[in-house]
């Protein structure tokens, strides 16, 4: 199935998502809600947005100069938008830009592969690790001063759940490394043989992986560039935070911050549907959070979701696909 046709797929499961949204809080009152927004402080989630991706971006910068690639503030700025763009239109949102935002990291530094594949992942697990510390504290000082509800606490729970088995397959993954490397590639020299005869397919995967796990090595074994980049990536989910409770503010609704802080990192795991970026998906768990953990109607919390996500969801896709066009980015087949 080529990106267009996954696209279209995904593009229909969206649509879908919202309808059914709309229809349970009642579309009607999303728009009323939506038009009484106070224009300025949509002004202000703007700006909390595009800080979020210079944090984020400036994380990107500093990995690479472990890696000894130099790139300027202004370009990891446009290469990080291009790469949240990549991931925006793909299905499975990280997991199917990624490979396209390593390519176009790899184009604009001049690096091989490995190096943009080793960059872009360090960022996402600095980022998984910076958002379970964000989870952990907010939803502790929420609940030492509000009961927790159910959904929430099931949320919560599951979100853990499902990042460590994650980190555990990780793990495991990395312990057995090579081995994994060995068997893929004599999986590979099988199967391209039959195809063309001595290809030395597996030589050439064996090479890229120990690249790939040696630029990891890099950064993992570099403490004050580590504690740099977790700085970012940490104010990287508060001006999230920050453009969410804002979004709030503009409807007319003060929400509690540490909220705010849970509901962002939670509600970004739906991004693992296999819809562009988790288009619908994300806005439908964040309403699921939110709703009852603030007790705001359901129609208002819709309304704000839009608005966050209208900045943090299409801000880099006009910014990021401007940035990739002129970098001479295709995402077609």
């Amino acid at each position: 199935m080529d990106r267009r046709r996954a696209l279209v797929i995904g593009a229909s499961g969206t649509l879908v998502i919202f309808a059914v949204l709309l229809f349970l809080v009642g579309g009607r009152d999303v728009l009323a809600a939506l038009q009484t927004a106070d224009p300025q402080l949509i002004g202000v989630v703007i700006v909390a947005g595009i800080c979020w991706l210079a944090c984020w971006g400036l994380m990107l910068r500093s990995i690479l100069e472990t890696l000894d690639t130099s790139v300027t503030v202004w370009r990891s700025f446009l290469v990080y938008t291009a790469a949240v763009f990549a991931n925006n239109v793909t299905p499975f949102g990280q997991a199917g830009g990624e490979p396209v935002a390593a390519l176009l990291i790899s184009k604009v530094t001049d690096e091989p592969y490995e190096t943009g594949l080793a960059a872009i992942s360090a960022v996402d697990v600095l980022n998984v690790i910076s958002s379970v510390t964000l989870i952990l504290v907010s939803v502790s000082y929420y609940a030492t001063t509000t009961t927790v509800g159910e959904a929430v606490q099931d949320a919560v729970l599951s979100a853990i759940g499902i990042i460590l088995g994650v980190s555990v397959v990780l793990g495991v993954g990395w312990r057995y490394r090579w081995s994994l490397v060995d068997a893929a590639s004599r999986l590979v020299a099988f199967m391209a043989g039959r195809l063309v005869p001595s290809s030395g397919f597996d030589l050439q995967l064996q090479d890229r992986a120990r690249r790939f796990f040696g630029h990891v090595e890099t950064i993992a074994t570099s403490p004050g560039r580590l504690a740099l980049v977790l700085g970012l990536s940490l104010a990287g989910w508060l001006l999230q935070g920050v453009a969410l409770f804002v979004a709030f503010e503009a409807l007319g609704q003060t929400v509690p911050v540490a909220v705010v802080l849970f509901a962002i990192p939670l509600g970004n795991l739906a991004g693992a549907a296999p819809l562009p970026g988790g288009l619908g998906g994300i806005e439908a768990a964040f309403v699921a959070i939110l709703v009852p953990a603030t007790g705001v109607p359901a129609a208002t919390v819709t309304a704000a979701v839009l608005i966050y996500r209208g900045v943090v969801y299409w801000l880099p896709v006009l910014l990021g696909g401007a940035a990739a066009t002129n970098f001479g980015m295709s995402l077609g087949r």
